[in-house]
């Protein structure tokens, strides 16, 4: 931080002190570990210091995927948390600190996730991460997170596990699948009149888990399950299931899965003759569903823990300006990744002026962001509970039309 002091004396050695602690920042363990934390150790030593002044530098990660077949809703988040930091690196330059982001590609891989992650806790200047989109990914991931102290604070994991397991690290700013899937399950049986469905999944922690609440809460409700079957991501030809649900005439397939399978099952359903609805939870929440499946995404309903920002005046003009900003398509989870690393930002300011106006440690991060409570997002507002979720968050349902180039928003989930 800096100081205004009177006497040269005072402000030389001032300056001497910051140069010691600067070298010896040079030593720290991550300026040892692999690549990524190489790189950003030795950043926060030179360039980072004179760009930002005395505080040194301050990254904050993204973890989703950047590649592979989830790569569009991944990047979305990525994006949405890389225009939120990008509107706050003034702020902290002003504070003394050269705010950047550190975004790093799962690939929706646990594995990698997991290594990500250790390469992130090894790097001193990391104090918060964005992330993940699958919970299965991100429930590994978290171990990480716990041992190094790094907070997490995710804008789309909806596995009820994630929470559960009473890591103090792991937020989130979205609705739970226990909150999602018995919503998804009574929209069916109320608006669309189901009587009878087959219920789908990929096998995910997160596909698996959305599917078991769905299947739980139409068992509840009297709608007859007339299969539950579980399906191979990655897969290019689902006939064989497809036939096999096709001959028991549901009134809906429900499909715990994301949209690259999502939109091929639809697809070849329709291709069949299949005349009954197709529903999917968040994982369908993306625009490259409609490339996938052609018109077959005609009619396609889904949940969403994501709202529609362009519902308000606020915010289309904010989605014109993140479009113009960043080139890139505005989806749903575009505004949870900005909200989310908003609430992580947040954390971060309020731990810098508990500490006196210098660098935080993690703990100290992560004590802020727990403790975020009525914080204002552009969509959402949050306060987090003793578990990591938020008291505030919403399940919303939207559905798909043929010749419109994104989904349309429905309505709030009661």
């Amino acid at each position: 931080m800096k100081r205004r002091v009177q006497r040269s004396f005072l402000l030389s050695v001032l300056v001497a002190s910051i140069a010691l602690a600067g070298c010896a920042g040079s030593n720290s363990t991550g300026s040892n570990a692999s690549g990524g934390a190489t790189s950003g150790t030795q950043g926060s030593t030179s360039e980072g210091n004179s760009a930002a002044g005395d505080g040194g530098k301050i990254l904050i990660a993204t973890q989703s995927p950047l590649s592979g077949s989830q790569s569009a809703q991944g990047d979305s988040i990525k994006s949405g948390a890389e225009y939120a930091l990008k509107l706050k690196q003034e702020e902290f330059k002003k504070m003394g600190f050269d705010l950047q982001l550190l975004p790093q590609d799962d690939q929706a891989d646990p594995k990698i996730g997991v290594s990500n992650a250790e390469m992130l806790i090894s790097n001193p200047d990391v104090l918060g991460v964005v992330g993940h989109l699958n919970t299965g990914v991100a429930i590994p991931s978290s171990v990480k997170y716990e041992e190094g102290n790094l907070v997490m604070v995710s804008p789309a994991n909806t596995g009820v596990k994630l929470t559960e397991e009473g890591k103090k690290t792991v937020h989130r700013i979205c609705a739970r699948d226990d909150s999602q899937g018995p919503k998804a399950a009574m929209y069916a049986k109320n608006s669309l009149n189901v009587k009878q469905v087959f219920v789908m999944h990929d096998k995910t922690a997160y596909g698996q888990g959305l599917a078991d609440q769905v299947k739980m809460q139409f068992e509840k409700d009297g709608v007859t399950v007339l299969g539950y079957e579980g399906i191979t991501a990655g897969e290019k030809d689902y006939s064989a299931v497809i036939t096999q649900i096709i001959s028991k005439n549901p009134d809906l397939i429900f499909f715990g899965g994301m949209y690259p399978e999502g939109g091929i099952i639809s697809k070849q359903a329709r291709d069949k003759g299949y005349k009954g609805y197709f529903m999917g939870g968040d994982g369908f929440d993306n625009s490259d569903m409609i490339k996938i499946a052609g018109d077959a995404v005609d009619g396609i309903i889904f949940t969403s823990v994501a709202g529609d920002v362009t519902q308000t005046e606020e915010g289309k003009k904010w989605g014109e300006e993140y479009k113009k900003a960043t080139n890139k398509p505005l989806e749903a989870f575009s505004v949870y990744g900005y909200d989310a690393m908003n609430v992580l930002l947040n954390g971060v300011e309020e731990a810098i002026r508990a500490n006196g106006g210098k660098k935080p440690t993690r703990e100290q991060v992560l004590e802020a962001v727990h403790k975020t409570k009525d914080f204002q997002g552009l969509f959402t507002k949050v306060t987090f509970d003793d578990k990591g979720d938020n008291t505030f968050a919403d399940v919303f349902i939207y559905k798909y039309e043929k010749g419109k180039d994104r989904s349309v928003f429905v309505g709030k989930a009661e």
